[in-house]
């Protein structure tokens, strides 16, 4: 998990929320290539990096309700890493709820057709 590791709360802050809930779309769209059983490392990855943001935007947004769907989205996200074989219905849900998350990131549904 390289691509996120060094990237800290403060420099994770100085971005607007709506583009942080739209990284972590960015990042699930990116997995949609993958949901394919001899492509599970790469999607597990895609997962760890996925975490990741969720877990810098809990740290640096201090709204309770946000938080909570940020949470369940971790959780959700944490069942499909787990999962011996690639869910493409529960990963499309989870990137249709976190583009959900945010008014700037909630017309990405319409456009990438989800």
């Amino acid at each position: 998990m390289s691509q996120h590791s060094e990237l800290t709360p403060e420099r994770w802050s100085k971005f607007t929320l709506g583009q942080q809930i739209l990284q972590i779309g960015v990042e699930l769209q990116r997995g949609l290539s993958a949901l394919r059983p001899d492509r599970l490392e790469s999607l597990r990855h895609g997962y760890e990096r996925v975490l990741r943001l969720i877990d810098l935007t809990v740290q640096t947004n201090s709204g309770l309700s946000l938080r909570r769907e940020l949470l369940r989205l971790r959780e959700v996200i944490g069942e499909l890493y787990l999962r011996e074989e690639p869910d493409s219905a529960l990963h499309r849900s989870a990137l249709v709820v976190a583009l959900q998350l945010h008014p700037d990131s909630a017309p990405q549904v319409e456009y990438l057709g989800l």
